[in-house]
């Protein structure tokens, strides 16, 4: 398995945690450099976080690595790395520059960020789902220039709660879906303890929550033309983005209606067989099984499920009948695992096997 030289930029908020988590042991990717703001910047690592968000403990390995200006060191990481991680607090215009600029550096950008989810010529990708959109970067490498620079994003956490289970279901026709997501505040980047309103509370209102739900599966399932995206025009999806005194795990409570309705058998069936390009390649972060269904009435629980398959399974429960629509079922994910930064350690792993980074 050929080794590569990873960045991390904005290595001291809780995404950027959570890579280097994930990245403590990979297989195959090697973390070269942090970076972050200008006020991180020059500090040792373990100075530099503010406050440590996660259960686990810091890496040692990385407790006494000097953090890089990740604006102003831009050339000086690019050259010491093949690809960087990109998971920044920042206004989405200035995002969009920082990782536009990096690529026109000839550094890959494998991004968390929302700022390019809907650049035509960017591919947002779920792995499992449409890894094809990955074609695409040859347009945008020409659009900027580059012979290797380019940015690739995953999509949004609540995503994953609910399009790969209605994904597997296409082939029925789905002619409209309605979802709410009960949403856990580590999506907020927030803990309990930054975030004692949440506590015995449900907060109905996630500002851009909703319409990212509606329209980016419209681009996941779109197709190339003229070297861009073209999302596709159905189904109508609506959606209501709710936060909940949950850690970690967005729920998902989903109504479909098809062009020709399926039996409960062949739903199920469709879950249990469906799989994609990261099950047939055998990347690390895979889950053996993408889609997970629990039979029990009172699962999937964000307390008990959200660590399935590492935390890089979508877990589905409740499949029965409904009165408006033709079905309705309960799924589940894991927010900062599937739904951030293991999402795009996978969507990097994808791109290493596809020979994007080489």
């Amino acid at each position: 398995m050929k080794k590569y030289k990873v960045g991390v930029i904005g290595a001291t908020g809780m995404v950027g945690q959570r890579f280097l988590l994930l990245l403590a042991n990979h297989p195959q990717f090697e973390v070269a450099c942090l970076a972050a703001s200008a006020s991180s910047a020059g500090k040792k690592y373990k100075d530099a976080v503010k406050k440590w968000h996660l259960a686990e403990p810091m890496p040692e390995k990385f407790a006494n690595v000097t953090v890089m200006d990740a604006s102003a060191d831009m050339k000086a990481i690019a050259q010491k790395v093949d690809f960087c991680f990109c998971a920044v607090n920042m206004p989405k215009n200035d995002i969009k520059e920082l990782e536009t600029a990096y690529a026109k550096s000839e550094c890959p950008i494998v991004s968390n960020n929302s700022a390019h989810r809907f650049t035509d010529d960017v591919p947002m990708i779920i792995p499992e789902i449409n890894a094809e959109h990955l074609q695409v970067i040859a347009a945008q490498k020409k659009r900027l220039g580059t012979k290797r620079g380019f940015v690739a994003v995953k999509s949004n956490c609540s995503l994953q709660s609910y399009v790969p289970l209605l994904h597997p279901l296409k082939k029925f026709g789905i002619v409209s879906a309605a979802v709410c997501t009960y949403q856990a505040i580590s999506g907020a980047g927030k803990t309990f303890e930054t975030m004692p309103e949440i506590l015995d509370n449900v907060i109905p209102y996630i500002g851009g929550e909703e319409e990212k739900s509606e329209k980016e599966p419209l681009k996941i399932w779109g197709e190339i033309s003229d070297g861009k995206i073209v999302p596709a025009d159905a189904p109508v999806i609506t959606a209501q983005c709710v936060r909940v005194p949950v850690s970690d795990g967005h729920t998902a409570a989903c109504f479909v209606k098809f062009e020709t309705k399926p039996t409960k058998e062949e739903i199920l069936k469709a879950w249990k067989e469906f799989y994609g390009e990261p099950q047939t390649l055998k990347l690390p972060s895979a889950p053996a099984e993408f889609i997970h269904y629990f039979e029990e009435d009172n699962r999937p629980q964000p307390k008990l499920d959200r660590y399935t398959e590492n935390g890089m399974a979508v877990c589905a429960g409740r499949l029965r009948e409904d009165n408006l629509f033709d079905y309705k079922f309960i799924g589940f994910s894991h927010n900062t695992l599937r739904g951030a930064a293991g999402g795009a350690v996978l969507l990097a792993e994808l791109l290493a096997a596809k020979g994007y980074f080489d």
